[in-house]
């Protein structure tokens, strides 16, 4: 039995869950608007009490690995490599994009997630989650005109500010659905599958996936 704790808190929304194989045993949202280094270890400690599990029973640790709030991924990958590392276990990050497409059932899935500023986070998979089109920021026009061809599924933990702008266009009825906005059970369920793979990491090793700068850099190349 493969014992995944994940993590995610990227967003306003984070989440957390354990994972047992294929199955979510228990899955918990955060609404964290202080900060979730405020509250993330304790929700931690009420989930694995309620599930009955130790920290010293994972087999892997998994953390979102962006994009998102800055501050969101940076809390959750210093949480899950601290976690990894106490207890001697390996680490994965997953990037939410891919969480998102997980939820899909067509060949092709384009995960959005609002990037604000006027741009989204956007990026294509197939139904193995192997990379088809590779995540990007921009304008949600601009990567629709990129947009590979054929039977393609829209996914996002919000879809309905993307609607219109499908209006006119070569995807105007293609399928679109709103995901849960909890992702941490698609993270862990991807983890777990990697980790069986063999794919898990040092917990050092686990970088961001920030695919925009942050305002700091962007202000102070200008």
């Amino acid at each position: 039995m493969t014992k995944i704790l994940a993590v995610d808190t990227t967003a306003d929304a984070g989440s957390l869950a354990l994972i047992s194989d294929d199955d979510v045993v228990s899955e918990v949202s955060i609404d964290a608007p202080e900060g979730f280094g405020r509250v993330l270890y304790g929700h931690l400690a009420r989930l694995l009490e309620g599930a009955g599990w130790t920290l010293g029973e994972m087999d892997c640790f998994a953390s979102a690995a962006g994009p998102g709030s800055f501050t969101g991924v940076r809390v959750g990958l210093a949480a899950v490599k601290g976690l990894a590392e106490a207890a001697g276990k390996p680490a994965i990050a997953i990037s939410n994009l891919e969480a998102v497409a997980w939820f899909g059932a067509a060949p092709l899935r384009a995960a959005v997630l609002d990037a604000r500023r006027g741009q989204v986070y956007g990026a294509v998979y197939n139904a193995k989650l192997e990379v088809v089109s590779p995540e990007i920021v921009t304008a949600f026009p601009s990567w629709l005109a990129a947009l590979p061809d054929g039977d393609l599924e829209f996914l996002s933990t919000g879809f309905g500010p993307f609607r219109p702008a499908l209006a006119g266009t070569r995807f105007e009825n293609a399928a679109a659905r709103d995901v849960p906005r909890a992702l941490a059970g698609a993270i862990g369920r991807i983890a777990a599958a990697r980790y069986r793979a063999g794919l898990a990491q040092d917990p050092a090793a686990l970088d961001a996936n920030y695919v925009r700068r942050s305002d700091a850099e962007l202000f102070w190349r200008e």
